[in-house]
């Protein structure tokens, strides 16, 4: 959704990597490595914790439509989450969530 792929392609490349990577595993059905649920988010959004040379998060949900989709990806620059990275993710999520099924 919105510049996802743009973002996590602008990670540095192991971080790039990793999130492709994780991004695969839920692809066939597994969890990711790292990932802990976004309830404030919406209901089955969970987000993917990536650690080289800084934090990274790719913000999900899969439990739609048989489909992932990437709500929001960023850097993460302090301990809390910045409450515009979690607004973005809102507002993607929302927008899924009012697509035709």
């Amino acid at each position: 959704m919105g510049s996802s792929r743009a973002t996590i392609r602008s990670f540095p490349m192991p971080a790039k990597q990793d999130a492709g990577h994780q991004l695969d595993r839920v692809q066939r059905g597994l969890d990711p490595t790292d990932w802990k649920p976004m309830q404030s988010i919406g209901r089955g959004v969970r987000e993917i914790r990536i650690r080289h040379e800084g934090q990274y998060r790719v913000i999900y949900i899969a439990s739609l439509d048989d489909r992932i989709y990437v709500l929001h990806a960023f850097m993460k620059k302090s301990q809390k989450t910045n409450r515009l990275d979690l607004e973005a993710a809102k507002r993607a999520f929302d927008q899924v969530m009012q697509r035709p099924r």
